[in-house]
């Protein structure tokens, strides 16, 4: 059934054409968040300002037109998936704003967690919740889910830390209990409202049964339902409605504005693993830990542990723990090390009775604990990484009371013996009886859903029933949980959230079979395909953890989106239908706008790099090899071919200016079809080969310097500053630094092979790659010389699928870091300087060294927030400059006060300086600029 003609008109006018999005490809690849549940909108509109938000709903009130809400979409129950209006966060839903020295903080719904932590950081201060999503979850999601972590508890949700909200209405009326003029207005329009929902709460109060029961359930982590204990909390009734709004999923209203009350981020902290020899010890140890000043315990039963012993750095005891064993993960925080030391022996002293398998004492050392929390964050990856392919990874999520928490991880345990999960596991926030278990399932049969539906039957009866616990703890209740909310809470507190629901949307547009649905089989449909497509790509789970990272997001796909679409393609294809349509569209939103930087590896669970995929595909079809073939063996003419274009075109700088040249640029590019490469004022002049000068017999050490053919080919840009080639640069800051600089022979044929794997062309890659490698064994005599590469991306390309061990490869940063600084005298400069750190610093592992050595070198640095990747992705950024452009929207004026960028890659340094309207130049340029030769 179509939208409303008279709706879609009016959001024709309401929304620009860029923002809205009704072709099959955008509302397959938004008709999936981190559940199993797929639902396909009508429509998708992103949203800029909080008036549009209240013009959509007012038309969506009027026309009766269901609307769903998404921030980051890493829902793990269905809470962000819609078969109607789907209303999604854009760019300018960041702000913030830090008060009393940190101790609130007022935040817009599209910031991400993380990003909250970070600013208040300096302040030693962070928000109470801490999902595990929390550095792709945003603020919306974590207020609207009542999200909480392993540090939370009940105590730091947004429920209890709540100091302030903005809200808008189904009606698209706005509430700011911040705002006396707001609340005024508010009370004047909706004072019928404010006193049903006064009487409500006088009525649960006084329904003292009820009003226990609450009190009860709250005790416990609980976000099953929407949150009643507003009714008997609070008695006057902004403050119900704000806590109402906590937790209920989108289903009472939209959020704008949060305002926390933030909790102490104590700077010390050790972690201790602890292996009990069975389940009712280790749980008998939980509560008395419950009493001790932990800031963390989570429990990991034996499947667990058994999921991620074969780790890289796992110990190696963890394989030969026995069949019962249960560990505890605990972690202590204190504001100085003399307390932390205290409440670590005050810790050990109470669980000294109890009997240990194994047990790694707790360590105050970054890498111990880092180690210690990686067995534990793996767990859910480990599972979803062995998963038979098609079928989904499922993470369940609830709650016992502490004291039966034994009793109820063992008949946990037996439930799955008696379902068939074998390769079920458990682990969870110990301190609040909350435990996470994840399963894999398949929906492609009747009988696999029937199986699923019983289990989930069984466990509903269990926990809610038996044991009085949480079906839903802090994933939310979603549509997964929504037909066991009676269940759980009875039939008196179920009909008070349905009064609740109607109150506030009376007509029900708002996310509809969300938390509250009348169909008791709304668990059981909608379910996710999840269908075999590419090895690269099957284990994706889906859950969109790589979504911040990608250049491309919001452009046109993330690389969650990418596989969604990749895979709905597979499987169409198999099924006979005809995908040319698809595939047509997916050429540019899945294949030309995608950096293929793999960042998204890093973030991902199961660590795919999507950008695989995409060099896979576009090996497919990459059809002129006999140019490739030529390019290869001729690359030292490819070379001066280049040099000749940035000659010509910084000729035509010269008699035209820069406007008038960009202008003509912009005008042939679109005639070409988008063919022809944008010229930009920050386009490199080109560079002279390297004047070759053999070695000589002196006592200096030696280095090999490879100049990336970038290097080799392109200088600074004619408005630049800095006139000097990267490679002259380099060369002298190392011979000041006191080495012999020492070139690889016949270098202008020589390339790292990357120009030809990201065109999908990997045989001609490959045998570039060696090529160099065996040139740089020879100048490096055999190993004996450190390489030095001043281009990261072609370093990260050489150290991919392993490089002869004899070669001592580094980038920038790692000689500078390694052998530069005990010889060179720094003195920091007073001016500001921006960093890029480039992805291939961040595959490298040197993102942390390349921030040490520009502070050494500014007293202010400046590292833009939320740009991981600037989109340039070797010669995108003249192909496809609106990647360029999308990915570093945001940099102009993050660096406003900055006269100077650093990074460690030409190309990227190109559009940098040209949309943050500073020069980019590399790291050696700043290092020799501050630096004189120690004595």
């Amino acid at each position: 059934m179509s939208l409303p003609t008279a709706f879609l008109a009016a959001v024709e006018r309401l929304i620009p054409r860029e923002r809205r999005f009704d072709d099959p490809l955008s509302t397959l690849a938004f008709g999936t968040d981190a559940s199993f549940y797929r639902l396909i909108p009508k429509l998708v509109v992103r949203v800029e300002a909080e008036d549009e938000v209240v013009q959509l709903l007012k038309l969506a009130d009027a026309e009766r037109v269901p609307v769903t809400f998404r921030a980051a979409g890493t829902s793990l129950s269905g809470q962000a998936i819609s078969d109607s209006l789907l209303i999604v966060l854009g760019d300018h839903w960041n702000g913030r704003e830090i008060r009393a020295d940190g101790a609130q903080i007022r935040l817009q719904p599209g910031v991400i967690g993380a990003q909250a932590n970070a600013v208040l950081a300096p302040f030693q201060r962070k928000i109470g919740p801490d999902p595990a999503s929390i550095n792709a979850c945003k603020i919306g999601g974590i207020v609207a889910n009542n999200a909480s972590g392993m540090c939370c508890g009940t105590a730091h949700n947004s429920y209890h830390t709540l100091a302030g909200i903005r809200l808008v209405l189904a009606d698209g009326s706005v509430l700011d209990t911040e705002d006396s003029a707001s609340i005024a207005a508010f009370q004047a329009s909706h004072g019928q409202l404010l006193e049903q929902l006064a009487e409500l709460g006088r009525q649960t109060r006084a329904n003292s049964e009820l009003a226990a029961k609450i009190r009860h359930k709250y005790r416990l982590k609980n976000t099953t339902g929407l949150s009643l204990n507003a009714l008997v909390d609070f008695f006057q009734p902004l403050d119900i409605l704000s806590h109402l709004m906590v937790g209920s999923e989108g289903t009472l209203g939209f959020i704008s504005a949060i305002t926390y009350d933030t909790v102490p981020d104590h700077p010390h902290k050790a972690s201790a693993l602890l292996v009990f020899p069975d389940v009712d010890n280790c749980c008998r140890a939980v509560t008395v830990l419950k009493s001790q000043p932990v800031s963390a315990v989570e429990l990991l039963d034996r499947r667990s542990l058994r999921s991620v012993e074969n780790k890289a750095g796992m110990p190696e005891w963890v394989k030969a723990l026995s069949s019962g064993a249960c560990a505890l993960l605990i972690e202590s925080r204190a504001a100085s090390q003399s307390l932390l030391h205290e409440q670590l022996e005050q810790i050990m002293h109470s669980i000294a009775s109890f009997p240990l398998e194994k047990r790694v004492d707790f360590s105050e050392d970054p890498a111990t604990y880092n180690q210690l929390w990686k067995i534990r964050k793996d767990t859910f990856p480990a599972v979803g990484a062995v998963r038979q392919t098609g079928t989904t990874v499922i993470i369940e999520d609830v709650t016992f009371p502490i004291e039966q928490l034994s009793e109820g991880v063992n008949r946990l345990l037996a439930l799955f013996d008696q379902h068939g999960y074998d390769e079920a596991i458990i682990f969870g926030h110990a301190l609040e009886g909350n435990l996470h278990f994840v399963f894999t399932q398949a929906f492609e049969t009747p009988e696999q859903i029937a199986r699923y539906s019983a289990f989930m039957d069984a466990v509903a009866q269990l926990v809610a029933v038996e044991f009085g616990g949480s079906l839903k703890a802090e994933h939310g209740t979603g549509r997964n949980m929504a037909p066991f909310v009676e269940l759980e809470w009875g039939a008196d507190a179920y009909k008070l959230m349905w009064q609740i629901k109607r109150l506030l949307d009376p007509h029900g547009i708002l996310n509809p079979d969300v938390v509250l649905s009348e169909d008791p089989q709304i668990h059981l449909k909608h379910l996710k395909p999840l269908p075999a497509a590419n090895e690269i790509i099957d284990k994706c789970i889906e859950c969109g953890f790589c979504e911040p990272v990608c250049p491309s997001k919001g452009l046109t796909l993330s690389p969650r989106q990418r596989i969604v679409i990749w895979r709905d393609i597979q499987a169409k294809k198999r099924a006979g239908i005809d995908t040319t349509a698809l595939q047509r569209d997916y050429q540019y939103q899945g294949l030309d706008t995608c950096a293929a930087t793999g960042l998204c590896a890093q973030r991902c669970p199961v660590g795919i790099n999507t950008g695989d995929l995409v060099r896979q595909l576009r090996a497919d079809t990459a059809h002129h090899t006999g140019t490739a073939n030529w390019l290869a063996e001729h690359f030292a003419a490819s070379l001066k071919g280049a040099r000749f274009s940035l000659m010509t075109v910084n000729g035509l700088h010269k008699l035209l200016g820069s406007a008038l040249l960009e202008k003509t640029s912009t005008g042939l590019r679109r005639l070409s079809g988008n063919r022809l490469p944008q010229w930009t004022a920050a386009m490199p002049q080109a560079v002279q080969p390297i004047r070759f000068s053999p070695p000589t017999a002196d006592q200096r050490p030696r280095v090999v310097y490879l100049a990336a053919c970038v290097s080799r080919a392109m200088g600074p840009a004619l408005s630049d500053r800095e006139q000097m080639p990267l490679l002259d640069k380099t060369r002298a800051l190392l011979e000041k630094a006191g080495f012999q600089v020492v070139f690889p022979e016949n270098q202008d044929n020589l390339c790292c092979g990357q120009p030809f794997a990201s065109k999908g062309y990997a045989e001609q890659a490959n045998s570039k790659r060696q090529e160099l490698i065996d040139a740089l064994l020879k100048a490096s005599r055999g190993g004996l010389d450190p390489v030095y590469c001043d281009t990261s991306p072609c370093t990260l390309r050489l150290l991919q699928d392993g490089l002869d061990e004899r070669l001592k490869l580094h980038d920038p940063v790692k000689f500078i870091r390694e052998h530069l600084l005990e010889r060179l005298e720094f003195t920091p400069q007073d001016k500001p300087v921006a960093v890029h750190v480039t992805c291939s610093t961040q595959h490298l592992g040197e993102a942390q060294g390349l921030l040490d050595i520009v502070q050494r070198c500014a007293k202010q640095v400046v590292v833009p927030e939320g740009i991981h990747c600037c989109g340039f992705a070797g010669d995108k950024g003249f192909t496809t400059p609106e990647l360029n452009a999308h990915s570093l929207r945001g940099l102009h004026s993050a660096v406003q006060n900055c006269e100077e960028g650093i990074s460690t890659s030409r190309t990227c340094e190109i559009g940098l300086s040209h949309h943050a309207g500073i020069d980019y130049h590399g790291l050696v340029y700043l290092v020799d600029r501050v630096t004189r030769p120690r004595i």
